[in-house]
């Protein structure tokens, strides 16, 4: 058996421009071994875009910050009503919270990837010496630096206004975190394959594509309040047993391994599928001429 498609695909990614020995009648071959330095260096680029522009750094706080206020407020006001109401919206704040690990981190993913197709860098990459996985590699972790600089600010807060200490979670808050950050990586692959293939007129779907997850995942409700189909949906999407799981620590201080080992299981498959598509798209954008003059 040959390797994975979307691995042929990376491993033939156009262009190195030092290289001399051609993998067709094109392009030379890219080199053999990953490199944290050109990652780190992609990185640096994209903190550089961000720090310099007080605009970006405002909006990584702003929606997260109204969001907690509009939740923060509601929960107030049923912790005053019946110990129903009042347990439940004790689960408000924390969703809130989760719900922006996952929004914002395929948020994060594709707009530095957009950022290249806006400046009409992409081509400038693509004959780089810059590997596919140092690109996706980059986007990662630009994906966790503007979630982190986002929701920690807003965590302060969470504490500081409405007593909701998101960290009493412990380690349990890592697994969350984690298994939210993975599947925002796995849509923001879908969607870099996408506007490879269809360019900025499919821009809109990096801002609403996640919002699909929002009632599926049972973000701020349990699964059993759907109906029969859709909960069989629901527990085949990784984001829903973390949430499950969040309302179960904080309404029964009960801990479910189980949950987080099935979003695990998810995870890699849609990683898997994340990066098959990337590179079917890619393959596809390649083979119609279109990678050097995306974006124009």
């Amino acid at each position: 058996m040959g390797a994975p498609t979307w691995r042929r695909s990376f491993s033939t990614w156009p262009a190195d421009g030092g290289g001399r020995r051609r993998n067709d009648g094109d392009t030379p071959e890219r080199p053999a071994r990953f490199s944290p330095g050109r990652v780190g260096a992609l990185v640096l680029r994209y903190t550089y875009l961000l720090r310099a522009s007080w605009p970006r750094l405002f909006d990584l706080v702003y929606w997260p910050t109204v969001q907690l206020v509009m939740w923060g407020f509601l929960q107030v006001y049923l912790a005053g009503r019946s110990d129903a109401l009042s347990l439940a919206a004790g689960t408000f704040l924390g969703a809130v919270l989760l719900w922006d690990v996952l929004f914002r981190g395929q948020i994060g993913f594709t707009i530095s990837f957009l950022e290249e197709m806006w400046s009409r860098n992409l081509g400038h990459l693509i004959v780089s010496p810059l590997r596919p996985a140092e690109l996706i590699a980059a986007l990662m972790t630009m994906s966790v630096i503007r979630v982190l600089m986002g929701l920690f600010p807003v965590t302060l807060l969470a504490i500081a206004y409405f007593g909701f200490n998101v960290y009493e979670m412990g380690l349990w808050l890592v697994a969350f975190f984690l298994n939210l950050i993975v599947t925002s990586w796995a849509v923001g692959l879908v969607v870099c394959g996408i506007l490879l293939r269809y360019g900025l007129g499919a821009e809109n779907i990096a801002w609403s594509l996640m919002f699909l997850f929002l009632p599926l995942a049972c973000v701020y409700y349990p699964v059993d309040v759907l109906p029969g189909w859709l909960q069989a949906i629901a527990l085949c999407l990784a984001p829903t047993y973390v949430f499950e799981g969040m309302r179960a620590l904080l309404l029964d201080g009960v801990v479910r391994p189980g949950m987080m080992l099935r979003a695990v299981g998810l995870n890699i498959v849609y990683f898997t599928l994340g990066a098959t598509v990337f590179a079917l798209f890619y393959r596809d954008a390649r083979r119609r001429g279109q990678l050097l003059s995306i974006g124009e």
